[in-house]
């Protein structure tokens, strides 16, 4: 079979020999997948493609392993080749994942271990640190792409999907990290007014397929000064302030810990309810309403009981219609406060379907992403390596010809990352780089022993991990020291 053949088959992603004079965009599909490619909104999204690969890792490997697409037995040793790939990709994830969790040992607010390290000020920062910026790592590895939390206005819709009026207060926290993967929309149906609310129709909503939010809470001395040099006040006001900001927060969400949340199509105009300090506010619909009601309920009961203390001579009627009177103002308030618990309800029912994961479990998970994203990107970048002769100066053609090869054969539009996946492929050896720029990739066969190799050397040459945070500690050699002081 033809190279031109191969790739009008969709067999392997085709560079041109030498780069074209006029770079090579893919054309854009017709109709994108509902749930495949993103939809560009507003500023957020100029560059509406995004890195991550909506596909699985065996359809992508059954799809580049079919044995007419390459030489003879070639499609075999690819075949396993690509699994041994998947399982050495894997574990060097497993590898960071365990260092992960020594660093996060001081800030996990789930753990069930007994406590016997203790870490002093800078070393808690110094970990702090190292945990924000190894899952940053993590999230850029399964292609995540990161909000700005000083822009996260940016993504928020006018309407509510759920009918809600949402605030946050991000000053409120000294670690803010937000990701989403897959912007996209999906069809909901309402009832309207235009349809007399007889019949419903279909909307679109923006959505988050993945919303990942990272937070550890300022503590509240540090925020209790904050406030007061923003408003002014003096340092006790700004501590019932923070007193009350925080009224809702569960008794065991703390300022030492670091919380991650990992949720599932998170519709856009609701992002804020994924934060701990939301805040529930009315809409202008329901002021106007309770408004009008309370009012006029209020109004009618005030003139109802200034008639009757006008003519009221026994005090048991006088005491009859002032009860009456606050009974008006009660039953008043009360719909006031059943209406904000409709909507406390409201937020949590749907945050419950809404949730993937927390703390430990977002890093296992983030952990298997990122080796299955890694995974897919270098069998992508390989099959094409494996039967051409391409050249570093080449590897933008190399970018768009995969892009053009998934857009052709699946359907999806991407940005696919290519110098990320050949610098592993170089680091693991199975790509060497001549010194005029020349790539070439080892054969399937070869490639697949390479990988083997890597395996049998991996437990010799394993580091030792040596932690320089903290410092373990008996429990009797404390109670000792502190009987001595």
């Amino acid at each position: 079979m033809s190279s031109a053949q191969m790739i009008a088959s969709g067999a392997v992603p085709r560079v041109a020999p030498s780069p074209v004079a006029a770079p090579f965009v893919p054309a854009r599909p017709a109709v994108e997948p509902e749930t495949g490619p993103p939809v560009a909104d507003d500023l957020l999204f100029a560059d509406d493609r995004e890195k991550f690969i909506p596909l699985t890792r065996n359809a992508i490997a059954d799809r580049l392993t079919r044995p007419q697409h390459w030489r003879q037995g070639d499609a075999q040793h690819a075949r396993r080749f690509f699994r041994f790939l998947s399982y050495w990709r894997q574990q060097s994830y497993a590898a960071r994942l365990l260092e992960l969790d020594r660093i996060y040992e001081p800030f996990s607010p789930d753990s069930d271990l007994l406590i016997t390290r203790k870490f002093s000020p800078p070393e808690r920062l110094a970990l702090e640190r190292q945990l924000v910026s190894q899952v940053k790592s993590l999230l850029q590895g399964a292609n995540f792409t990161r909000i700005d939390p000083s822009n996260v206005e940016m993504i928020l819709t006018k309407e509510s999907h759920y009918g809600l009026d949402l605030h946050v207060d991000l000053k409120a926290f000294d670690e803010l990290e937000i990701y989403y993967r897959g912007a996209t929309h999906r069809k909901a149906s309402r009832r309207s007014l235009r349809k007399f609310y007889l019949r419903k129709e279909e909307y679109e909503v923006p959505v988050f397929q993945r919303l990942f939010i990272l937070f550890k809470l300022k503590s509240a001395e540090k925020r209790a000064r904050e406030i007061m040099l923003e408003k002014g006040c003096s340092l006790e006001d700004a501590e019932k302030i923070v007193k009350r900001n925080r009224s809702m927060l569960p008794v065991e969400v703390k300022s030492d810990f670091v919380y991650m949340k990992l949720f599932k199509n998170i519709p856009r105009a609701d992002i804020e309810m994924v934060f701990p300090n939301t805040k529930v506010r009315f809409r202008l619909f329901d002021k106007v309403k309770l408004g009008v009601s309370a009012g006029g309920g209020l109004g009618m009961g005030v003139i109802g009981t200034a008639g009757k203390l006008a003519v009221a001579t026994n005090p048991v009627a006088l005491a009859g219609a002032v009860a009456g009177l606050g009974g008006i103002a009660f039953r008043q308030a009360v719909a006031f406060m059943n209406q904000k618990n409709r909507y406390m309800v409201t937020m949590a029912q749907n945050l419950y379907f809404h949730a993937l994961a927390d703390n430990r479990g977002v890093m296992s998970l983030m952990a298997n992403r990122a080796a299955e994203e890694d995974v897919k990107e270098e069998m992508l970048l390989y099959t094409v390596l494996a039967k051409e002769r391409v050249n570093r100066r080449e590897m933008k053609d190399v970018d768009h010809a995969i892009e053009q090869y998934l857009l052709n054969t699946f359907g999806v539009n991407l940005n696919f990352d290519v110098e990320d996946a050949l610098s592993r492929l170089i680091a693991d050896g199975v790509v060497l780089e001549e010194p005029d720029g020349t790539l070439r990739a080892m054969p399937p066969q070869q490639a697949a022993q390479h990988i083997d190799m890597l395996w049998d050397k991996l437990l010799d040459e394993l580091p030792d991990i040596e932690s320089f945070e903290g410092r373990e500690f008996d429990p009797e050699d404390e109670g000792a020291d502190a009987a001595s002081a």
